[in-house]
């Protein structure tokens, strides 16, 4: 089974940053939280990975079609629930290029559903957490 490791360090104050590979992403907390909101919070990235997840998927769809990009853009919207303290929907929308062709609406819907972030929160992994 092939494994992807994720190194974290405690930098300064409420800064975690991990490392993936070559890259380090930096995270703070908002300053309402105790942190100096000099980076992105951990939950923050979370919800982006789930947007970029879907665009890529999008912008390979039509990249392997040839058709242009020009003007695509995508947001996604979530829906905080107070009482739960979590996103119980999270809304995507891709706005398509001028000119796209209406017999691959559907199917690049199709394509961005096949994210793999959110096919890990479709069926989540077990969760081990240890100390050494």
């Amino acid at each position: 089974m092939k494994k992807s490791l994720v190194e974290v360090s405690f930098p300064d104050g409420k800064k975690i940053d991990a490392k993936i590979g070559e890259f380090t992403i930096n995270t703070d907390q908002a300053v309402a939280n105790g942190g100096d909101e000099s980076a992105p919070e951990p939950f923050q990235l979370f919800l982006a990975s789930i947007a970029t997840c879907a665009g890529i998927y999008a912008l390979s769809f039509c990249q392997s079609r040839k058709i242009s990009v020009d003007g695509m853009s995508l947001s996604m919207e979530c829906d905080w629930d107070e009482d739960k303290k979590r996103y119980p929907k999270m809304s995507i929308n891709l706005r398509l290029p001028e000119g796209f062709d209406e017999k691959y609406r559907k199917a690049v819907v199709r394509s961005m559903d096949l994210c793999s972030v959110k096919k890990h929160m479709m069926d989540p992994p077990e969760f081990e957490i240890t100390t050494s």
